[in-house]
C-alpha cells in the first residue's frame, strides 16, 4: 500500500531537510533484544490480551506500505519501504474495547513510552514493522520491531517495541 502521508503537495513538512541516509537517534542505550528473547504484549481496554513470540510475530498476515519517515529533529527521509504487520490485524484480534480512546507503547529500553490516540494509532498504515527495504530492522534503527505510524513524526512511531 501507499500511504496517504505521500500524497501531499508538498511532501517534506516547513522547516525539514530530505536525506537519504537514515539518521540515529536514541533517547536512551541500544537494548539488547535478540529475535528469540523478543514478545509482543497487547493488554488495556481489550477484550482479549494477546502475546506474540518471534514465530508467532511471523506467522501474522504481512504488509507492506511505502511512506515518509519524518524526525523532529528536522530530517525527512522520503520512499521508505516498510514491512511487518499491520496494527489493525493485531488490535482487531484482540477486539479494542469502545472505552478505549489512547494508546501507551512501551519499548524494551524500560522508560521510553509513547503515547497515541487511538484513532492515529488505528490507521491503515501503521505497522509493527521488521522489514525496513527489504532488509531486517537493525537494532540502531528499532529491530527487531519497531512501530511506524507514517502520519506522525518519528517520535510516535516507538523502537524495540514490547507492549501496547
Amino acid at each position: 500500500m501507499i500511504s496517504p502521508d505521500t500524497h501531499r503537495e508538498n511532501r517534506i513538512p516547513p522547516g525539514q531537510a530530505r536525506t537519504k541516509k537514515w539518521p540515529v537517534l536514541h533517547a536512551s542505550d541500544v537494548p539488547d533484544v535478540t529475535r528469540e528473547k523478543w514478545k509482543l504484549e497487547i493488554g488495556g481496554l481489550v477484550d482479549h490480551p494477546l502475546s506474540f513470540t518471534w514465530d508467532e510475530f511471523q506467522q501474522l498476515p504481512r504488509v507492506k506500505v511505502f511512506s515518509d519517515f519524518h524526525c523532529v529533529t528536522t530530517w525527512s527521509r522520503l520512499g521508505n519501504l516498510w514491512e511487518g504487520v499491520s496494527v489493525q490485524e493485531i488490535m482487531n484480534r484482540a477486539g479494542v474495547q469502545s472505552a478505549a480512546k489512547f494508546v501507551v507503547i512501551t519499548g524494551y529500553d524500560w522508560g521510553w513510552t509513547t503515547n497515541l490516540p487511538l484513532a492515529d494509532f488505528l490507521v491503515e498504515d501503521a505497522l509493527f514493522v521488521d522489514l525496513h527495504d527489504g532488509e531486517p530492522l537493525d537494532a540502531d534503527h528499532g529491530g527487531p520491531v519497531r512501530l511506524v505510524v507514517p502520519r506522525l513524526y518519528a517520535w510516535k512511531s516507538a523502537k524495540w517495541v514490547r507492549a501496547v
